[in-house]
């Protein structure tokens, strides 16, 4: 009988061997529910964790690294920052609205957690092709999600990404980041301490939704639509309002220092909750189930241990601050209820009532800490030579290559007007920008301190596709270069690694290559990674998605006196390119589109790029260019035509000889428009930071001209880029 429970429930029978040896006996069914959601790879990391520490993880300014609900920094003035990057790619898919409302609601727990008030979300979102029927459907019920969510709840979206591509049909990635802000001294960790303390559960009425959410939907890929709908139920259904009166509720809580220590109820619901705040402080705790409040009858201990409902939190206080935790509670119309005290025993019980029933008795730290530690076989593809020696140079010149450009070009402005990017009036840069940009106001007294926060989300799966480990470097690069395009010094990382099922030993060697690759960018620009997530298993119909990291990286604008420039140029603006020239086109948007998907990606040239990112700095920081935009995805052609996009204003560029140097993304590399009174001092600094650079042309008329490759109209541009989308989605119908 346990033994066909536990597999039911997702455990190995080595896993139960465990169980049974930890405890020292047979566990019952309670107790293997809960280990198999806290064993789970969502909560647990077992095939990730011994990869994850090769990151730095550690700087001065760093408070709080991984492990916590998030990451926290100091940024001066009295003022910390919390930023954390999360992933709700399995529930999106089966449940688009809820998944992706839900993956909101979970990541701004995680940042209100820890004494922050959440004040910007970004969004990188992937989707399959937009010539597919159900992709289209996701697309617009996650959106529909996002926005419902985050809107209601009064935080705003400042940006992200949108990707379509084949590798997602069958399973698209919604990572979200939050970030938060909180004068330092109100800072507070997710962890039990006080013998005789008490664990008070806030907010919502648990039900079955979200029961074993992490190990039904986070452990296992897709498989047919029969299978899929079964996995429904596993969904997680959110309330923005009751979210936004537990936010102010706790951040009163702590404020009044009320709050010993508190943890959100996200995967794996009270049992996560329970055993991590007990584990972390080194105590037990006794949890009286009959006290947790239900919204539907008949629940068994393990629903109500596992369940995943939303909207809920764990507070640790003291016996005498009880009845006015209870007050504030009332105020701001939240459910509480005293459900557990902290024992010095070490053990989580689940009790029928206090001093009743013993229902399941396991030690906390085996559910948190003790969980199994993976390393699982790495091999890298059997092709891997043929498929480096193939290069995409070979591919021939299209025969008209504005239509190659078009097809590239997409605004993401049908996303993006279904957010408030404006909420606590602190957008300085919203969506659409290389990084968005925030006023660094003080969290107590409100007032500007002249400095300004910039975030920026990037992922590149057809880099990492071509070369894990060189790719995810990239995207690292990528990130920092968006940063400096605003002004922004890069402080910290966090990232969410979306990969296939790791009993692959191929997406394991690219989860190993990728781990490796951005640990290195790290090091080489002194980037501490202070948080993340791993999400595995994304496969449909056993076809692994490519190789996806995703990095949020936060920077501080030292003096914010000026909206730093954007991706647009004036009239006469000379245009020039910053950077080494471009090399090779594998890897690329452009040789992606033609179907060839290999070759090798040139090696990352860190101490170069830290030049072109410190001078781009200097630029902005000086007001020298009117201008500026990365070459990333779609290489010079696309970067270009979207500066030409944004301003309406065209362009003459010279020195690009062929489709190679038009569409290649080759790191590193700068677009620039300079006004001609400043040239001299332009590059003087460019002599001074010893950064490769040329003059390709000049911002003029209404018309989009790259001398022997193609001409065309800036309005024609602009209808491609604004329309591509919204034809596609026919104006978005989803409606969750």
């Amino acid at each position: 009988m346990t033994e066909l429970v536990h597999r039911s429930l997702g455990l190995t029978d080595e896993e139960l061997a465990k169980i049974i040896e930890i405890l020292g006996r047979e566990p019952n069914h309670l107790e293997l529910a809960m280990y198999s959601v806290m064993w789970s790879e969502h909560c647990s990391y077992k095939s990730s964790r011994i990869h994850l520490k090769r990151f730095p993880t550690e700087a001065d300014h760093v408070l709080v690294g991984p492990g916590e609900n998030a990451g926290v920094i100091d940024v001066g003035d009295g003022i910390a920052i919390a930023l954390r990057i999360e992933s709700h790619n399995h529930p999106s898919y089966i449940e688009p609205y809820q998944g992706a409302a839900t993956g909101v609601g979970g990541i701004i727990r995680d940042i209100f957690t820890m004494g922050a008030r959440p004040i910007a979300i970004m969004d990188p979102l992937r989707f399959g092709p937009l010539d597919d029927a159900r992709s289209r459907w996701i697309a617009e019920g996650v959106v529909s999600g996002i926005s419902g969510y985050g809107n209601s709840v009064g935080v705003p979206n400042v940006g992200g990404e949108i990707v379509f591509d084949q590798t997602y049909i069958g399973n698209p990635l919604v990572n979200v980041l939050c970030v938060g802000i909180m004068p330092k001294e109100r800072l507070v960790l997710g962890q039990a301490s006080g013998v005789g303390n008490l664990a008070v559960l806030l907010g919502s009425t648990t039900g079955r939704d979200g029961i074993g959410g992490v190990s039904v939907l986070a452990s296992a890929g897709f498989g047919d639509e029969e299978e899929d709908a079964e996995k429904r139920p596993s969904v997680q259904v959110g309330d923005p309002f009751e979210e936004k009166r537990l936010i102010e509720g706790c951040l009163e809580l702590l404020d009044e220092g009320l709050v010993i220590g508190i943890q959100d109820l996200g995967g794996a619901g009270l049992a996560c909750a329970a055993s991590e705040t007990a584990s972390r402080g080194g105590v037990g705790m006794d949890f009286n189930i009959s006290a947790v409040p239900q919204r539907e009858s008949g629940m068994q201990p393990f629903e109500i241990m596992t369940s995943e409902s939303q909207e809920r939190m764990l507070a640790i206080v003291t016996p005498e601050n009880l009845e006015q935790v209870f007050s504030i509670c009332r105020k701001w119309e939240i459910k509480s209820s005293v459900v557990g005290k902290v024992t010095s025993s070490g053990a989580l019980r689940i009790i029928e009532d206090f001093g009743g029933e013993v229902l399941g008795e396991v030690p906390a730290s085996s559910l948190h800490e003790d969980a199994p530690l993976y390393q699982r076989p790495i091999s890298k593809p059997d092709d891997m030579d043929e498929a480096t020696a193939d290069q995409a140079t070979k591919l021939p010149k299209p025969e008209k290559i504005e239509d190659d450009l078009f097809d590239l070009l997409i605004s993401p402005s049908w996303v993006t007007s279904q957010y408030d990017s404006q909420l606590f009036l602190n957008t300085v840069i919203g969506p659409g920008g290389d990084a968005a940009v925030l006023r660094l106001k003080h969290p107590t007294t409100g007032i500007d301190t002249g400095r300004g926060l910039a975030l920026t989300t990037d992922g590149n799966h057809r880099w990492c596709a071509v070369n894990p480990r060189v790719g995810a470097a990239m995207t690292v690069a990528e990130s920092v270069l968006n940063l400096a395009c605003v002004g922004a010094t890069p402080q910290a990382l966090v990232n969410c690694l979306n990969f296939g099922n790791p009993e692959n030993p191929v997406v394991m060697w690219q989860l190993s290559e990728a781990v490796d690759g951005m640990a290195e960018a790290c090091h080489a620009f002194q980037l501490p990674v202070i948080g993340g997530n791993v999400s595995l298993y994304n496969e449909s119909q056993g076809t692994n998605i490519d190789p996806t990291p995703v990095v949020g990286v936060i920077g501080l604008i030292d003096e914010l006196t000026a909206v730093p420039p954007g991706l647009s140029w004036n009239e006469g603006d000379r245009i020039i390119l910053l950077g080494p020239e471009a090399n090779g086109l594998c890897g690329s948007a452009w040789a992606f589109q033609k179907g060839h998907r290999r070759g090798s990606l040139e090696m990352m040239d860190f101490d170069l790029h830290q030049r072109v990112c410190e001078l781009t700095r200097d630029l902005v920081a000086k007001s020298l260019v009117t201008g500026l935009h990365d070459v990333s995805s779609g290489g010079l052609g696309v970067c270009a035509a979207e500066m030409a996009i944004h301003s309406g204003i065209g362009c003459t560029l010279a020195r690009i000889p062929d489709h190679i140097s038009f569409f290649s993304e080759s790191p590193s590399r700068v677009l620039v428009a300079v006004n001609s009174e400043v040239i001299p001092e332009v590059e003087e600094l460019v002599t001074q930071y010893d950064v490769p650079h040329a003059r390709i042309g000049l911002a003029h008329g209404d018309t989009f001209t790259v001398k022997n490759l193609l001409s065309v109209s800036v309005p024609d541009l602009q209808k491609k880029w604004n329309s591509r989308l919204v034809d596609a989605l026919d104006g978005g119908t989803a409606q969750g």
